[in-house]
């Protein structure tokens, strides 16, 4: 049973920093690419980050291109999302993801197998 699990949420002032982290288990984490989402209060959830097997082949939506960073441990078995710059439109729930070789390439969520349950990140301006 796949498991992700993210922390580092919480409260910032606009223009800070936080990272997220995913830790992922139950599955063979260096086949799977990795993602992640968020959802904003009223609106639906859109794509933030992928990031493929190998960390090589990475994506950003453009509202965060340029202010966020997508990484990988394969030998921790864990995602990271760095985000700088954070502004008040950022504050959402993040979700970590995982999608298999089966689901094919792609950004939507349709593309992503499983999910974490998500982290609040809130910034105030």
């Amino acid at each position: 049973q796949v498991q992700l699990v993210e922390s580092g949420g919480g409260l910032v002032q606009a223009g800070g920093s936080l990272r997220l982290s995913c830790a992922a288990s139950g599955l063979t984490f260096s086949t799977y690419a990795m993602g992640w989402f968020r959802q904003a209060p009223g609106k639906e959830r859109e794509f933030v980050a992928r990031i493929s097997m190998n960390g090589i082949g990475i994506y950003y939506a453009d509202s965060v291109k340029g202010r966020f960073t997508i990484s990988r441990d394969n030998a921790k078995n864990t995602v990271y999302l760095q985000m700088n710059s954070l502004k008040p439109e950022d504050t959402a729930v993040y979700y970590c993801a995982a999608s298999s070789p089966a689901r094919g390439w792609g950004l939507r969520e349709a593309n992503f197998d499983s999910w974490g349950q998500g982290t609040q990140v809130t910034v105030s301006s």
